[in-house]
């Protein structure tokens, strides 16, 4: 009887896992997240605030996560070159960004290298549109789906994850572009 009961266990949990996999292997080779906002500032305002990393701390979803992050930037001091790499906590990892093309006040697009939780290549682009009530700003990010994030993605819906992040960077940004003056805008008056 035990042993019955055993094996029908066992072979149900092999079909449950049979599922999972057989499910996981139909999700996309690649992924993509995007979000956008409205902001009432000029986009040189916004680009100002996305192609220098030491704006960051300022807007970022990111930076509050772990208090003890550590951040170096590098490279050049502002756009194409600028590097901003990080190592923190298990909630934000460790990686690095590079600004890889930059428009003003069109677009910033970065590469984003993680080395942990795991290794992988994703690319970030913001593009900024001007509009009657501002400028829209969207954030988006692209990037490969290995069979361990395809997995995942059977149990988490990483548009959803990733996306509520964007939208609280976003906001963040709005809030800071809408209520601050940068330091160009300063320096003039």
């Amino acid at each position: 009887m035990f042993t019955r009961i055993a094996l029908t266990i066992v072979a149900g949990l092999v079909v449950l896992a049979g599922v999972i996999i057989g499910m996981a292997a139909l999700k996309p080779d690649t992924f993509q997240v995007s979000r956008s906002t409205t902001i009432n500032a000029a986009p040189e305002k916004i680009f100002f605030l996305l192609n220098d990393f030491n704006n960051f701390t300022a807007w970022s979803p990111y930076e509050k996560k772990d208090p003890n992050m550590k951040r170096t930037i590098s490279g050049a001091p502002s756009g194409e070159g600028a590097i901003y790499a990080w190592e923190g906590d298990d909630t934000v990892g460790k990686g690095r960004l590079e600004i890889v093309d930059s428009v003003p006040p069109q677009k910033v697009e970065m590469t984003l290298d993680f080395e942990r939780p795991f290794a992988t290549r994703n690319m970030v682009l913001f593009t900024l549109e001007p509009r009657a009530a501002g400028t829209e700003v969207t954030w988006s990010m692209r990037g490969p789906a290995p069979f361990a994030s395809k997995l995942m993605q059977v149990f988490y819906d990483m548009d959803e994850m990733v996306g509520a992040e964007f939208e609280t960077g976003l906001a963040n940004l709005k809030t800071l572009a809408e209520s601050t003056n940068t330091p160009a805008e300063q320096q003039v008056q």
